[in-house]
């Protein structure tokens, strides 16, 4: 019955353990067509780069990879 009772418990702190981890998307209030909101991010060479240093010379393409660096 211990034994039982050990491994029903520790399924339970499993499972609460998982479900912890799971993100939550961003609330935002920005609609298709809206123009993005200056943002900083750091780029492959490691320096801050600003979106609107960008503003009338090229391109931006913004690319996410969900399970970059996660090791999934």
């Amino acid at each position: 019955m211990k034994k039982i009772l050990s491994v029903m418990v520790l399924t339970l702190l499993a499972s609460v353990a998982s479900i912890a981890q799971i993100p939550t998307a961003p609330q935002t209030s920005l609609k298709i067509g809206d123009k993005a909101p200056d943002f900083t991010l750091t780029d492959t060479q490691g320096n801050q780069v600003k979106l609107s240093e960008f503003k009338g010379k090229r391109n931006v393409v913004l690319a996410f990879y969900v399970l970059a660096f996660t090791g999934g």
